[in-house]
C-alpha cells in the first residue's frame, strides 16, 4: 500500500512538472508573440511614427495616441493621428500563411490628403515602404507569414478629420477641412487587392458663411481601378469649392455667397470612367466692380447678375464626364469645369436675354453666352 501510494505521490509531482514547464511554455511563447507583435508594429510605423502604448490582449492588440509625422515638404505637421487603433485579430489566421483582421478601428483620428501638382494622391507617405521593410526582414517566420496574404474584414474611422491640401490648384496648396468625418472600408485584401472593397464616407465641411454635408459610397477594385461609387454634396458653401469650379470655368468675378448640392454616379471600367451628374447652384452672389469688362461665364457681370436674378435664386444643370483615365490629357476637374461653364453660359445666356428683352442688347447677350457654350464644350 506504502509503495503504491508512493508512486501515486510520484505520477502526481511528475503530472505537477509537466503542466508547469507547458505553463512556463506558454507562457513563455505568449510573451515572445508580444513581443513580436509590439516590435513588428514599431517596424512599420517607420522613423516618424510614434505609438504611447501598445497593450498586447489574446486576439487584440490597442495602440494609444498614435503619430505619423510628415515628411519634409509635407504641408501638414503631421500625416496622420489617432487617439486609438484596436486590431481585432484572427488567432488561428498566424497559424497559416495569412494575416486575418476581423476589424481595424480608429477613433479621434487626423488624416491628411496630399494632391500633388502632377495630380497624385498621397496617403500615409513611407507607411507602405516601412511595412514592406518589415515584412522582408530576415530570419524571421512571422515575416514569411507577413509577405503572404492579408485580409481585412472591416475598417472603420470614427470621430475624426480629414484634411485636403491640393497642389494642383494653387501654391501654397489650397486647404479643405472634412470634420465629424466617419469611413468604412470593407473587404480589404492586402497584398493583391484584386477584390471588390466597399467603401463609404461622410461628414462636414464649414464654409464662411454655410456648414455641408459630403457623403460617398460604393465599391471599387483598387488594383484594376474599376469602381461604382456615388458622391454627394449638400449645402456647400459655393467659396469653399470656388478653385474646382467657378474659377476654372472662366468665373473672373468674385463669389460672395451662395450653396451647391452635387450629386456624381461614376462607373470605371476598363480605365474608362462614365460618370452622370447634377448640379444646383443656390442664391448664387457675385460681386459687381463696376468694370464693364469684367466677365462672369463668358457673361458681362451686370447681365449674369440680372439673369441670376430672375432664375429664382437657382440655377440647375445636369452632365455627363466620360473618359479614358490613362490619357494624361483626361482631367476630371477640367472636364467638369469646361461643363459647368458650357451650363452656365447657356443658361445664364438665355436668362440674360429674356431680362434684356428682345432688342439688340437681349439678343447679342444671349448670341454671345450661346457661341461661348459651343466654344468651351468642344474644347
Amino acid at each position: 500500500m506504502a509503495a503504491s501510494r508512493g508512486r501515486r505521490g510520484a505520477l502526481w509531482a511528475v503530472g505537477i512538472v509537466v503542466v508547469v514547464a507547458i505553463a512556463v511554455v506558454v507562457v513563455g511563447g505568449w510573451f515572445f508573440v508580444v513581443h513580436q507583435m509590439k516590435e513588428r508594429i514599431v517596424e512599420t510605423l517607420g522613423p516618424n511614427g510614434s505609438v504611447e502604448d501598445i497593450d498586447v490582449n489574446f486576439g487584440h492588440v490597442t495602440l494609444s495616441r498614435v503619430r505619423i509625422l510628415g515628411p519634409q515638404g509635407w504641408p501638414a505637421s503631421d500625416a496622420m493621428r489617432a487617439e486609438r487603433i484596436v486590431l481585432d485579430i484572427d488567432m488561428r489566421s498566424l497559424l497559416n500563411k495569412r494575416i486575418h483582421l476581423r476589424s481595424v478601428s480608429v477613433d479621434n483620428y487626423y488624416l491628411a490628403i496630399v494632391r500633388s501638382a502632377d495630380g497624385r494622391v498621397r496617403i500615409l507617405p513611407g507607411l507602405r515602404e516601412t511595412a514592406s521593410a518589415a515584412d522582408a526582414k530576415p530570419d524571421d517566420k512571422q515575416s514569411a507569414h507577413a509577405r503572404e496574404e492579408k485580409v481585412i474584414d472591416r475598417g472603420s474611422f470614427e470621430r475624426g478629420s480629414m484634411e485636403f491640401y491640393d497642389e494642383s490648384v494653387q501654391n501654397p496648396p489650397y486647404r479643405a477641412l472634412i470634420s465629424d468625418a466617419k469611413a468604412t472600408v470593407d473587404r480589404l485584401h492586402l497584398p493583391q487587392l484584386d477584390e471588390r472593397t466597399d467603401l463609404t464616407m461622410s461628414g462636414s465641411i464649414k464654409g464662411p458663411s454655410h456648414t455641408g454635408a459630403v457623403t460617398f459610397g460604393g465599391w471599387m477594385v483598387i488594383a484594376s481601378k474599376d469602381s461604382q461609387t456615388r458622391a454627394t454634396l449638400r449645402n456647400v458653401d459655393i467659396q469653399t469649392l470656388d478653385p474646382y469650379l467657378l474659377k476654372k470655368a472662366g468665373a473672373k468675378a468674385a463669389v460672395t455667397g451662395g450653396t451647391l448640392d452635387m450629386t456624381v454616379d461614376a462607373r470605371v471600367k476598363n480605365y474608362r470612367i462614365h460618370a452622370p451628374g447634377s448640379l444646383a447652384l443656390n442664391h448664387l452672389q457675385i460681386s459687381d466692380t463696376g468694370n464693364a469688362l469684367d466677365t462672369f461665364m463668358s457673361i458681362p457681370t451686370k447681365v449674369a447678375i440680372a439673369a441670376l436674378k430672375d432664375r429664382k435664386e437657382q440655377i440647375k444643370l445636369d452632365f455627363v464626364l466620360d473618359g479614358d483615365l490613362r490619357d494624361p490629357k483626361f482631367s476630371l476637374s477640367e472636364s467638369l469645369s469646361k461643363k459647368l461653364a458650357a451650363g452656365f453660359a447657356k443658361a445664364l445666356g438665355v436668362s440674360a436675354g429674356r431680362r434684356e428683352g428682345r432688342g439688340r442688347n437681349g439678343a447679342r447677350h444671349w448670341q454671345r453666352a450661346e457661341e461661348s457654350a459651343r466654344a468651351i464644350a468642344q474644347v
